[in-house]
């Protein structure tokens, strides 16, 4: 048996020294197979939550349990508390949940809990690791027990190449981690009535046009129409689409619209656009899938006004358009920061340089620059995924035959 590093050693001999801290009684476990998912960042319980979703198809069987920060749970899904590093605390949640898959997002790692972990044989998946410091609850008089916990996990997926230098000096092997990538969440494209796809390409041939998407208040369209009016003076063609998030938004929408004096056409009035049409108002988002493949730019709502935290911009950036967002995104920051990085999304702090953004890209090769770079990451998430649930089906295999 292989001697315990000795930083992991010190470790355990703080976590035992700790008292318990008492928490609610557990559900019930489900029957069979359960994967456990750990949300341990912003933003990933939603790309955790679609990798589930995909499992349950092909397992429809298979349990689910998530702790963490939970604001995106797949369907069905039993929810817990992560426990402390006390000993009895750990033998609890392990000994109650007993899962045969764990996948671990974040930063902060918890060197007894996964060592229990492992040591009851579940097969554990880092996801989304990044070139950032690792941390746990050690005090800083404690050993740093990141690199003896890292060979805990199975498979360690780091998103970039400065991430995965990260991991090889905390001595992980590189046949731990064969493969680079973000965990995404890459749901397919919304959907679209061709015919009427095919008509509105020919209506608007040869004119640029731009989409502002989910808008979230009269204010937020009344900056966009602002943008709008300045980007038309290099533009005299350009024509936006206006989309309210919701239905219940549409008046206060469409009265911004009328009174900036641009000359408008009402979609669901059954109208269509001509060559003088400046801006084509909608009532809701239920054809977004259309818009969205006609507008080579989108501006996503929520995000130039505070309090809505912004729209999901993985949505967009799989049908292949170049994505403009405001700073008040916090609800999506990681997916936004990464499609940022790669060069296919760009932030404006307001009317004036969404603008400037515009003009800019009404350049049909600067956009399809962009949106080549959201492909990039929407179909490097999809690969990443799949490779992930073929090998947690295939351990799940072993564990039936055994």
């Amino acid at each position: 048996m292989a001697r315990r590093p000795f930083s992991l050693s010190a470790y355990m001999a703080y976590a035992r020294g700790r008292g318990a801290t008492p928490g609610s009684a557990p559900r019930a476990r489900p029957d069979g197979a359960l994967l456990w998912l750990h949300a341990g960042g912003p933003g990933s319980a939603r790309a955790l939550s679609a990798l589930a979703t995909r499992m349950k198809i092909q397992r429809p069987e298979l349990g689910l349990l998530i702790t963490g920060e939970p604001d995106h749970a797949p369907e069905g899904a039993l929810h817990a508390d992560l426990p402390g590093e006390s000993p009895s605390e750990i033998a609890a949640f392990v000994g109650h949940w007993r899962p045969q898959l764990g996948f671990w997002t974040g930063q902060e790692l918890r060197p007894a809990l996964l060592q229990r972990l492992q040591q009851i044989g579940t097969r554990l998946v880092l996801l989304d690791a990044r070139d950032a410091p690792w941390t746990s609850p050690a005090p800083s008089w404690v050993p740093d027990p990141t690199a003896a916990t890292l060979h805990f996990f199975d498979r360690i997926c780091p998103v970039d190449e400065p991430a995965r230098r990260r991991l090889r000096r905390a001595g992980v092997e590189e046949s731990v981690m064969p493969t680079l990538g973000p965990l995404t969440d890459s749901a397919p494209p919304l959907d679209c009535n061709e015919k009427l796809y095919e008509e509105m390409a020919g209506v608007l041939t040869g004119r640029p046009i731009w989409l502002a998407a989910k808008l979230r208040s009269a204010q937020e369209a009344e900056e966009v129409l602002h943008a709008h009016k300045r980007a038309v003076r290099l533009a005299h063609r350009l024509m936006l689409v206006l989309v309210p998030a919701t239905h219940d938004l549409a008046p206060a929408v469409a009265e911004v619209a009328r009174e900036s004096g641009l000359r408008l056409c009402a979609w669901e009035a059954g109208e269509m656009p001509d060559e003088n049409t400046q801006v084509l108002v909608t009532e809701d988002a239920s054809e977004l899938g259309l818009w969205y493949r006609l507008a080579p730019v989108a501006f996503l709502g929520g995000s130039l006004v505070n309090g809505h935290g912004g729209e999901d911009p993985m949505e967009a950036a799989a049908h292949g358009i170049a994505l403009l967002y405001g700073p008040n995104v916090g609800r999506h920051l990681p997916a936004y920061s990464l499609l940022a990085e790669a060069g296919a999304a760009r932030i404006v702090r307001d009317f004036d340089s969404l603008a400037g953004a515009l003009s800019q890209l009404v350049a049909p090769d600067r956009a399809a620059a962009m949106a080549h770079a959201g492909w990039d990451v929407i179909t490097q998430g999809a690969e990443l995924t799949d490779e992930i649930l073929a090998l947690a089906c295939g351990w799940l295999d072993e564990d039936e035959v055994a």
